[in-house]
This record gives structure tokens, sequence and C-alpha cells, in this order.
């Protein structure tokens, strides 16, 4: 039976869940910490056990749980006992100038309270964000009016603070793919029995912003399918913004305060109600978000900040399939400001919001399943994993699927199997099923954005089995259900010419070769330049030809190891030299260097699109390498060059600058502002790591 097997392999870890709402009563404590506790005293399927179990839970809130309301009195009553149980949530920062760590405590209110070391090594949770805990207080005046008289005698977390990753996945091994299917499922709250694979599905897409870095998503349907449910419930790392009206201040920052917004802060953001033609919207807001999903960054005057969070959009659409697909398009609800096909385009997947069932009771379960805090750690630490090409041993996309679309597709993809298959081992016929339905969500997209702009390329959204070369077509579900309403993307059947050079010679007359080269060893879209640079003499930089290797590289789009920039030092909105995007190319460079290498792509749109190097406004080439040679000499040092190579090539008759990094041996750390700074790579993007992050990760990639 399910509930026994996910009892015994996750003991402590698992409740049943139907009762959170029976033992919450008017405690404002978030759900993840009374199923912690739930999990704690209740994790069997003993009748007698579970009534017990949540007599305890009842009394524990009822007697240690803080309310604000009443910290006065609960402080009072430490005061005169001396010592007093409390729930509140703790947060410690380091107090550098007196070398202790002090505690803050959210409800009650006490500030700078020392917490001992030992507290940190076993919680460091503690440090970044807070933990929500069983504290016992002590209260001992002292004769220094400056010294608080509040101690930590002992400190319990009651949350989730620390997650097995390996154990996890030890114990995923024991279920089969249907088994843990359900199990998720029911960790969400739903009766796997009551729904459909492809339902599952559906709820389960619902988990890729929490595990996979800046995923764009939506889902539109109709009222009363639970689309915000899992955004508002299930993790302490998310946000839900309700009414889907926010300004550019709350999002990315207030440029009167310095504050940065709720996506620098949270792993998802979700944007409930986000349909509706009465919204109002702010362009600069759609302008600025557009930016954001394409190059994971946003703008604070001079300054690029970077930011890891996912979006979602979540709505209500008032029409029918039938009639969006003969009438208009999937995207007919939104507000109109947001009915921009360059911005609908960053979107890797459309959840079809009506495909899912409206809440019923019935829908619910009283199985078990994992607390939601433990379920929420483990999706955040998958975001540092990237599965994207656990399909390519079996399958292989069609060239015609541009960089864009090929994106959407592999994120979607990368997080259902961190979600299904979180070691990233999956057969032939799991990954064939993840792909499709990664596939189709992108399509979904694609299909609609078609309707809507006329500029954009015909796609043939297929991929080929490797052993036999045979090509399936993707076709979403409702186009099979309504066959005779129109198919936008597949005009002839044989798709369109990608809009990024895929390495095949589609020039008429030319012969081909294997490889994409023609049959005089040329390679089509390259041409050679005529004035082509001699290499420095005695240099550390060297110029080398665009390789095979290379044009495909360029064609796959960003990943953990290639990035685009269209240029090194001009901000395109601005029309002006701008040290922020000289500093990003900087920060890229250092991370591939302390990563596992890497090349950055000048000239060279996000989307893959060649722009070319006049935008930056050097006098010629040479004045470029003399300008990114001082600049990584004077934010490194010059002895990381010997590491990076700088070449000038052509592609898709544009000139573009291919800055190819070799994994470093040493670390590199890139000064700005007489600040130093460490960068690494994960995933697609760059991340900045704290500097208790930077000790562990050079101790362990250089020792």
């Amino acid at each position: 039976m399910l509930d026994e097997k996910i009892v015994e392999h996750f003991p402590g870890l698992v409740v049943r869940k139907d009762l959170t709402k029976i033992v919450k009563g008017n405690a404002i404590v978030p759900s993840y910490v009374l199923e912690y506790l739930l999990g704690q005293y209740c994790a069997t399927d003993d009748e007698a056990g579970i009534e017990s179990g949540i007599e305890t839970v009842k009394s524990i809130l009822a007697q240690h749980y803080v309310h604000r309301n009443e910290a006065e009195l609960i402080k009072s009553r430490i005061k005169e006992r001396g010592r007093y149980k409390v729930i509140d949530k703790v947060t410690v920062e380091l107090n550098d100038k007196k070398g202790v760590y002090e505690a803050r405590f959210s409800n009650l209110g006490l500030k700078n309270v020392i917490a001992e070391t030992d507290y940190i090594k076993k919680h460091p949770k503690l440090l970044v964000g807070g933990v929500w805990c069983i504290i016992d207080l002590l209260y001992e005046p002292s004769e220094d009016p400056k010294a608080s008289p509040w101690f930590i005698d002992t400190l319990k977390p009651i949350q989730v603070s620390h997650v097995d990753f390996e154990a996890y996945c030890a114990a995923r091994s024991s279920f089969s793919a249907d088994e843990w299917a359900d199990a998720l499922v029911q960790s969400i709250g739903f009766n796997p029995a009551k729904l459909q694979r492809r339902q599952k599905l559906l709820q389960l897409c619902r988990l890729i912003p929490f595990c996979e870095r800046n995923y764009n998503y939506i889902e539109l349907g109709p009222k009363g399918t639970g689309k915000s449910h899992i955004f508002s419930e299930f993790s302490p790392h998310g946000m839900i913004v309700s009414g889907g009206e926010v300004s550019v201040a709350k999002l990315f920052v207030n440029n009167a305060t310095g504050k940065i917004g709720l996506l620098g802060y949270w792993d998802s953001v979700a944007f409930d109600e986000f349909a509706g033609k009465d919204k109002r919207v702010d362009k600069n807001l759609v302008d600025i978000m557009k930016n954001y999903m394409a190059n994971k960054t946003f703008s604070r005057g001079i300054e690029v900040l970077g930011a890891e969070a996912s979006i979602s959009f979540l709505g209500n659409t008032l029409k029918s399939v039938e009639y969006m697909m003969r009438h208009s398009h999937f995207f007919d609800d939104l507000p109109d400001k947001y009915i921009d096909s360059a911005f609908l385009d960053r979107i890797h997947c459309y959840s079809p919001g009506w495909e899912t069932s409206v809440i019923r009771a019935e829908l619910f379960t009283n199985g078990f399943g994992f607390i939601v805090d433990y379920l929420a750690e483990i999706m955040r630490t998958l975001r540092n994993f990237d599965y994207s090409q656990a399909y390519t041993k079996y399958f292989e996309l069609n060239a015609d699927i541009s960089t864009r679309d090929r994106d959407g597709i592999h994120k979607t993809f990368s997080g259902l199997v961190k979600v299904l298959y979180p070691s990233g081992e999956c057969d032939r016929e799991q990954a064939r099923e993840l792909l499709e339905f990664a596939i189709e969500g992108r399509k979904r997209v694609k299909d609609h954005i078609m309707r809507l702009d006329s500029t954009f390329p015909s796609v043939t959204f297929s991929y080929q089995e490797r052993d036999s070369d045979n090509e399936i077509k993707v076709r979403t579900l409702e186009e099979t259900q309504h066959p005779h309403l129109k198919k936008p993307s597949e005009s002839s059947g044989t798709g369109a010419q990608s809009e990024i050079f895929d390495g095949t010679d589609t020039t008429p007359g030319d012969d081909q070769s294997d490889g994409g080269k023609r049959a005089d060893g040329t390679v089509p879209g390259i041409r050679s330049s005529e004035n082509e640079k001699a290499k420095p003499k005695g240099g550390i930089l060297g110029r080398a030809s665009l390789t095979d290797d290379l044009i495909t590289t360029i064609a796959k789009g960003e990943s953990k190891t290639v990035e685009f920039k269209s240029t090194l030092r001009k901000n395109l909105h601005t029309g002006k030299s701008d040290s922020s995007i000289s500093h990003s190319a900087l920060k890229t460079i250092a991370a591939f260097l302390n990563t596992e290498g890497g090349t950055l792509f000048i000239g060279i749109k996000d989307d893959g699109t060649p722009l070319g190097l006049s935008e930056d406004g050097f006098k010629n080439e040479d004045a470029m390498d003399r300008h990114l040679t001082d600049l990584i000499s004077s934010a490194m040092g010059a002895a990381h060059m010997h590491n990076i190579h700088i070449d000038f090539v052509d592609y898709l008759d544009r000139r573009v600058l291919a800055i190819t990094c070799r994994k470093g041996s040493t670390p590199a750390y890139v000064t700005l502002s007489n600040k130093q700074y460490f960068f690494c790579r994960t995933s697609a993007s760059t991340r900045e790591l704290k500097p208790e992050e930077v000790v562990a990760y050079v101790g362990q990639r250089f020792r």
C-alpha cells in the first residue's frame, strides 16, 4: 500500500494530509510548521496514535505559540519564571564588531539575543531567512545595562532546517515511477486515484518554478481549478501577488530607497488573477519584465542586477477553448499591454488550465504525503541541477526549432525530470513522455503568438529517435480534439527555416557533406575575415577561426557554458557607454573560470540572433581587444589571462566576439568599486556567492 511505503521510507517527514486543518485553529502559523509538528507526532497509520498525536500538537501550540498581541505577556511570564518555552520564528545575524551571533524573534519582538555558534553550525538556515523553532528562553538580568538579559538555553527547529538530498534520492529508488507520481500528488493535497496520468503531470508541472531557476510559466483556465493553491501554500521560498497588479519598485527595485524587490528575494513569484482587461498595467513594467524574463537581469540606474526567481502568471479564461482557437488566441483574456509577442515569447510553458478539474471535496486526499516544508527544501536543492539533456541519448529535437523554443522545452523537461526522477536518470519511454509534454507546453505558446504576429516563422515541433531517425511530430491535445481548426505552426508540415543558424547549408546550389560543411570544406554561414588580424607576438591572447563545434554551440543557445551579450560596454536602452554592461561581462568571465569554463559571445542577442559589434563604437577590433584586456587585468588580475582567449569571428554575416575561458586552477575574484566579488555558473546563469559560500566552494573546487 502506498501510504505504508511512504511512512516506511520517510519517517518523520510525512503527514496525513487531512490533519492540518484539524489542528490549525486560530494560530496564525504557517502550514509547513504545522505539518512538521504533525510529521513528528502523527506519522503513523494507527488511528489511536494519530488522535494522540493531534492532541499533543494542539497542546504544544496552545502552550508555547507566541501571538504578537501577547508578546508582552509572554515576556513578563519568562521574567517571573526565569525560563519558558516559546514557538517563534528565529533569524540570526553575525555582529562582526562583537564577534557574536545575535538572534531576532519575529512575534516576541526580542532582538540581539546571543545565539551559540553550535546552533548556527547545525542549522545554517537560521542565517538565511530564519527558522521556526521551539526555544527555551532564560531571563537573567546583568549589572551591565547594555547587556541583554535574554538567553537561549535550548533551540530546536520545528521546520526543516536541513535536507539530505542523497537520502531522498535513495528512498525514491524504492518507488516505481507511478508510485512516486502518486506520492507527490498526495503531497500537494490531491487524491491520485481521482486523476488521470495527464492530469497528474499538469498538477506536478506547477512545482517546476520552485525547482527550476528563471522559469517563466503561464496557466490560464476556468475559475475554481486551484491554479494558485500550490503557489500560495507550498513553499516558504515562494511569493504570490494577489490581483496581478504590482509596481516596478515592488517587483524589481525601488530607486528612491535602493531596496530590492520581490524578484531579488524569492525563488518563485506568482501573479494571481493575472488575466482581465480592466487591469491597470504600467508599460514600463512590461518592458523591464520582458528583459528580466529573457536575460535574468534588471537595471537599477546604471547597475545591472541578476536574480534567479521564476515567474508564474495565473488567470481565468472567459471563453471556451474552441472559441479561442476559432476566433482569437489563448492569450485573449490578458490585459492588452501584455499581449505583446516579444513578451509572450519569453514564456517557457503554457499549461492548459482548462484540462484540470474544478476543485471538489472528493479530489482532496486523506493519504500520506511529504510535509510541504521538506518537499520545498528538496525542490530548492534541485535548482542547482540541470537535467535538460537527459533525453539526448534517446532523442534529438528537430533542428528547425529555434533557440528560444528549445530553451523553453529544455527548462520544462528539466523541471519535470527533477520532480519525477530527482537523480536525473529516466529510461527511454519516461524521457519521451516528459519531452513530448514539454514540447507541447512550448508549442502552445508559439502557436498562439503566431496568431498575433505573422512575422514569426512557422516551425515544426518534432523530435527524432536516434536509433531509427524516425521523426515524431508533437501536437497539443486541443489540436487533436479540434482537428478542423487552424494549426498555425504547421503551415506545410515541413517547418520553416530556423531563425538561428543550425549548422546546415541551406544555400541553393551548394553541395553538402557530413557535419554541415560544404563540399569544399567551408562552413556555411561563416565567412573568413578579409582583414584577419595576426596573432599578437608573445601575447597571452590568441585568435582562432570559428570551429564547427563553436557553431553548434551558438545554435544550441545559452547554457551553463555559453552566454550571449549584445554589447561589451554600450547600454542599448540609453545609447550610452555603461560600466554596468562591462561589469556584467566580467562577472560571466569570472564565473566560467571558477566553474567548468565556457564561452561568452559579445554581439549576439539573448535569443541567439547576431547583432554584431558596431553598436559598441570601438575604432577597430584591436581597440576592443585592448579595452577588454584592460578590463580583465584591472578587475581580476593579469594572471588569469592565460586561461582566456579572445576571437573575432563572423557569424551569419555579422562580426562577433568570442571570449573562451578554460576552467581556472585558481579562484578568480572580481574587484569592482574596491569591493571583491566571487561568481560561479549554475545552469544558464551567473550567480554571486555569499562570503560563507565562497569559503566552502573554493575549498571544494580548487583543492
